[in-house]
């Protein structure tokens, strides 16, 4: 009994963090209720949403942590190929911080929700701050930074600024990508070559993003 209890509950719980998910990146957050997603996810009882997760925060902080997780281990599987990071050049640094999101997107399938999701949280304020920090605790994505950053910053204002500007850059273009593709009924693998391409522009201009912001402004 036990154990089916158990079962019953991985998948309320999964049912209604992919119902969040979608809702959330469709209709963002004003305009979806805790009960919505109850429904949604095929829920009789109307507290199921709050036994599960408690909060909206919380629920919303369980699928980042899960997407966070799943995207860690294509980036192990990258620095693994590719060295230590302080040993790299800076275009695979920038590979092993952008390729892993893109990957991930297409183990995420056509239609995909995760992209327009995170596009929402990045700009509610109780909740930014903890999609920051969810990726960046991950210990690739930290080792990949540090190396970045370099020895010595001077201006830890000016390098915030540039993770920011990297963070918005690859979020918001993954988010209109997903749109397009859910929107013009792509195949798998014509996805795929999209997000593979989106994914070469995107350490493309990252790189240059980084190296016109390094650049001496005199």
């Amino acid at each position: 009994m036990t154990v089916q209890a158990s079962a019953r509950s991985v998948t309320a719980r999964s049912a209604i963090m992919r119902a969040a998910e979608r809702l959330y990146a469709t209709e963002g957050f004003a305009g979806v209720s805790i009960r919505q997603i109850g429904e949604a996810a095929g829920q009789r009882n109307k507290s199921a949403v709050q036994y599960h997760f408690t909060s909206r925060d919380e629920l919303v902080k369980a699928i980042l942590a899960e997407h966070a997780e799943a995207m860690e281990v294509h980036r192990l599987a990258m620095l693994g190929r590719l060295g230590e990071p302080g040993e790299m050049s800076t275009r695979d640094r920038i590979r092993c911080v952008v390729l892993p999101h893109i990957e991930h997107h297409i183990d995420l399938g056509v239609p995909s929700w995760y992209g327009r999701f995170l596009a929402q949280v990045v700009v509610e304020p109780a909740l930014r701050e903890y999609a920051v920090s969810v990726h960046l605790e991950r210990p690739s994505l930290r080792r990949l930074y540090d190396a970045t950053r370099g020895p010595v910053e001077p201006d830890p204002g000016r390098v915030a600024r540039r993770e920011a500007m990297t963070r918005v850059l690859i979020v918001h273009m993954c988010a209109e990508l997903e749109r397009d593709l859910a929107s013009g009924h792509a195949t798998v693998a014509s996805a795929a070559v999209a997000w593979r391409r989106l994914g070469d522009d995107l350490v493309t201009a990252v790189c240059g993003l980084l190296g016109a912001l390094r650049a001496d402004p005199s």
